[in-house]
């Protein structure tokens, strides 16, 4: 039979309607950014931070060495240059166990740690044994590093109280973790702060960058960022720098949180919306580098924001990026991915110069220590790695997100919800080595000590109180006119109450309490 006319023209239409899709589709799909490279671009290969704190040295693990904020310096290198560089075996000196999560490693200044949880307590910690110093809840959720300079702390809080979606920032005195200063924000912060000049600098969710004066927290200036300001700002050449979920990245003068320029991307959603910044930005060779969520890397000039390259990963980079010239390496930019890989990228051009599959999906950062690049795992695990070949060196079942923060000496390991000491030295022989081992029992000793100590005293306390209940028992009943009666062959004898008369036993110091005997 022929075909109805009708029927022609709605199956010809219906081509056309698929052909069209299928054009679109590939338009769409051809106009999704790939890589790219533009060597050419303002890079400075010699390139020294003058922002980095004093390299550790011999006997750093004093109170001179401090490891002052997320990564490690104002430029957030994450590269902690070292004279001796770590090998395993890493001995563990102490841990700490908890039930909180750890996703931000601690910050170290004078002979403490200090890392704020997510549920917004603040821990002190010896770094040499670990031991608990103090303790403040400053609110409901957070998800930052303190920042510590001249002995005083200062945190980034998600939210203040619970049910409550605004945050606040804090100052504590790092000695005793007494208030000094605290203001309230109308917004949630999760930017680890940072600190230079007298001046405290941080973002928030609702795109306000802040810079506060670090005596009383009076607000400086304030700056409107075109999306959330999620990670932590940079600082380098005198500029500022940060990211935002709007996808741009901008840089600021510090002075006055003037615009110096604004870049951004479109590496999401086929070309078509950007992707966001969740990572801190990591500032080194007259570069800015950070990772997207759109999966791509990217680097851009300091001076002018200019796009010098940007590099696809498979997946999500929440990762902020390690980067640093390492002796005997160009200078290198090390991130890891959702796509269980850590990619060591050349820092001039974005080329891959070795990748490394990991154990889980990377979402913390990376760190160098030395010549070793640590990174965690959602898997929780941490993994180190040789920086020039990405070999493994060493691996433990610990870990979660931000790996590792050290003095030179110790490394103390963070892992999902507990804080490790451990030792960066080679193993110790001869008579050091027996003053260690001696060092350690002594330490040991002194802990069940404690634990005995507090043992008695909670039973003690347990035996005084149960004293005390049975007296006011006793004291009401007399009170109330409360009498006992029994029965003995069809008599019925009812009698009060006799008081109670404590005494203490010579037998053993204890007291007891017994009914006073009927004159």
């Amino acid at each position: 039979m022929p075909a109805h006319p009708r029927l022609r023209r709605l199956v010809l239409a219906a081509v056309v309607l698929i052909a069209l899709v299928g054009a679109a589709a590939a338009i769409l799909t051809s106009r999704e950014p790939g890589d790219f490279s533009n060597p050419d671009v303002e890079f400075r290969a010699d390139d020294t931070n003058p922002n980095a704190p004093v390299k550790p040295t011999e006997g750093s693990e004093t109170a001179s060495f401090t490891w002052p904020v997320y990564g490690y310096d104002k430029a957030r290198t994450r590269y902690l240059p070292l004279a001796k560089p770590f090998r395993p075996p890493f001995a563990e000196r102490w841990a700490a166990p908890g039930n909180v999560l750890l996703e931000f490693p601690p910050a170290l200044g004078g002979k403490s740690l200090y890392i704020l949880r997510d549920d917004g307590t603040v821990l002190a910690r010896s770094r040499k044994t670990g031991r608990l110093r103090w303790r403040r809840k400053l609110g409901h959720l957070a998800a930052s590093s303190p920042a510590y300079a001249r002995g005083t702390l200062y945190f980034t809080l998600l939210e203040r109280g619970k049910g409550v979606r605004a945050g606040r920032v804090v100052a504590l005195s790092a000695k005793d973790g007494r208030t000094r200063w605290s203001r309230r924000l109308p917004s949630r912060s999760e930017s680890s702060p940072l600190v230079d000049r007298g001046k405290l600098y941080f973002g928030s969710e609702n795109g306000t960058v802040y810079a506060l004066g670090i005596g009383r927290g009076k607000v400086v200036w304030t700056h409107k960022a075109r999306g959330a300001v999620k990670g932590g700002l940079a600082l380098d050449g005198g500029r500022l720098f940060l990211a935002t979920y709007g996808g741009n990245v901008e840089a600021l003068r510090p002075r006055d949180g003037k615009l110096i320029w604004r870049s951004g991307t479109s590496g999401g959603k086929f070309g078509l919306r950007s992707g966001n910044f969740y990572a801190t930005p990591s500032a080194a060779f007259g570069r800015v580098y950070i990772g997207n969520t759109d999966g791509f890397v990217y680097s851009f000039a300091q001076s002018s924001g200019k796009l010098a390259w940007r590099k696809k990963t498979g997946n999500f980079v929440y990762s902020s990026a390690a980067v640093a010239q390492v002796p005997g390496t160009p200078p290198t930019v090390y991130v890891g991915s959702y796509d269980r890989n850590i990619y060591a990228l050349n820092a001039r051009t974005g080329s891959v110069i070795w990748k490394h599959y990991t154990e889980g999906r990377v979402s913390g950062g990376t760190v160098l220590l030395g010549d070793l690049l640590f990174y965690s795992t959602l898997a929780r695990t941490t993994t180190a790695l040789r920086a020039k070949d990405g070999k493994k060196i060493w691996f433990t079942p610990r870990g979660g997100f931000n790996p590792v923060v050290s003095t030179g000496r110790g490394i103390f390991l963070v892992g999902y919800a507990a804080l490790y000491g451990l030792d960066g030295r080679p193993p110790k022989t001869g008579p050091q080595a027996l003053k260690d081992r001696q060092a350690r029992y002594r330490e040991t000793q002194r802990k069940v000590m404690i634990r005995r100590v507090l043992q008695r005293a909670d039973a003690r306390n347990r035996r005084v109180a149960a004293r005390r209940a049975l007296i006011r028992r006793r004291n009401a009943q007399i009170a109330a006119g409360v009498k006992f009666c029994t029965r003995m062959k069809g008599i019925v004898r009812c009698r009060a109450p006799r008081p109670l008369l404590c005494a203490k036993r010579g037998s053993d110091g204890r007291t007891v309490c017994r009914p006073r005997k009927r004159p």
